[in-house]
């Protein structure tokens, strides 16, 4: 903690920025630290990377749970509105058929599916993604916002038992270029 956070009750988080050449570079990278035994790592590029996700030891997503949940609790509101609407708000005879007839159902049922389970991954991936994120301390680097154009980068949160400096040293022997150490500011 710097001595312009005492007493204020902020504790502030320290990050390891590196940037790395190609996506290879920072694939093995990353390999390379979390090997070191860093956890909370972070990548940004501007494209999405395959294999990063298990070299920062990302879990399985969650994504596909959270869109059947939802196709589910779709297709049971649309069939139970149709059911209900059909035997006991207003039924009809047409024909001498009976009041509920499945298959006349199905594409309404199907529709409301596909529009929750749609509705709820986009909701669900903004949840578990914690955004909007308008603010983070690695927005301080000054060579990080070529993340989005052609920059790549890992990040690895310092934990408070460990200094700066080794994560820098581990980042550096990964390959990284441009080590910076970032202390967030208090808010």
């Amino acid at each position: 903690m710097s001595a312009g956070h005492e007493g204020s009750g902020f504790v502030p988080r320290r990050f390891v920025v590196g940037q790395f050449a190609t996506t290879d570079a920072l694939l093995e990278g990353t390999k390379q630290v979390r090997a070191r035994g860093h956890k909370n790592l972070d990548t940004h590029t501007p494209y999405p990377v395959h294999g990063l996700e298990e070299a920062i030891g990302l879990k399985r997503a969650k994504i596909p749970t959270i869109v059947l949940m939802g196709a589910i609790a779709g297709a049971f509101i649309a069939y139970s509105l149709i059911y209900y609407c059909n035997v006991f708000d207003w039924p009809m005879n047409v024909g001498n058929r009976p009041p509920h007839g499945p298959p006349a159902n199905i594409p309404i049922t199907f529709e409301l599916a596909v529009l929750i389970g749609g509705t709820s991954s986009f909701f669900g991936f903004f949840a578990l993604a914690g955004l909007p994120k308008p603010y983070h301390p690695i927005f301080q680097s000054e060579t990080f916002a070529s993340a989005s154009i052609d920059g790549f980068f890992l990040s690895v949160e310092v934990p408070a038992e460990v200094t700066p400096e080794k994560v820098a040293d581990d980042v550096r022997g990964a390959g990284g270029t441009g080590v910076e150490i970032i202390e967030e500011l208090e808010r």
